[in-house]
């Protein structure tokens, strides 16, 4: 069994055996997670929050975290399952909480120009790419455009319930 930062390196270099690893120890959801909080205090850091603020966007990742994984993890098991797709929760858990390790970069935002306008964005993208694998290692799938079909589903419904809400409240406001 490899090391927590062995399992980070690994799921950062989008290798597929550290995402098979992690689905398969359950006892990785502590990782997971401080994989999560690691790579949103390095992006708070790199944003220069105050110390509220990172407690703040911390539990804010450990909430998107959670809710992410329950969408792909229904949307890949129930809306877009292949054959051999088998799945629970607590694998996309892992998996996806290991996916953030590219996002520990985030906290060059400190560095003027480079920082904040390539290698930020750059960690971001390649955040991105490492949650499709995650999502197709986790669900089984042999088919990378199927992950990312579950991907943007996935992100797409809580775009659509932010707008939603963003409407309500305004409709709320204008009376």
């Amino acid at each position: 069994m490899a090391s927590f930062i062995d399992r980070m390196v690994g799921a950062a270099k989008l290798d597929v055996h550290t995402y098979e690893e992690v689905e398969a120890d359950p006892t990785a959801l502590n990782q997971a997670m401080a994989v999560v909080l690691l790579s949103s205090v390095a992006a708070g850091v790199g944003e220069g929050v105050t110390i509220l603020g990172l407690l703040i966007a911390a539990a804010l990742a450990l909430v998107g975290w959670f809710i992410w994984a329950f969408l792909t993890y229904f949307i890949g098991t129930r809306v877009f399952p292949e054959p051999q797709t088998h799945a629970d929760f607590g694998q996309m858990l892992r998996t996806i909480g290991f996916a953030s390790s590219p996002g520990l970069l985030r906290v060059a935002g400190l560095v003027p120009v480079v920082g904040e306008w390539v290698v930020v964005p750059l960690a971001n993208i390649w955040m991105l790419v490492a949650m499709v694998v995650a999502v197709r290692q986790a669900l089984d799938y042999t088919s990378t455009l199927r992950a990312v079909g579950v991907c943007v589903v996935g992100w797409l419904v809580p775009v659509a319930l932010t707008i939603f809400g963003g409407l309500i409240s305004v409709a709320i406001l204008a009376l």
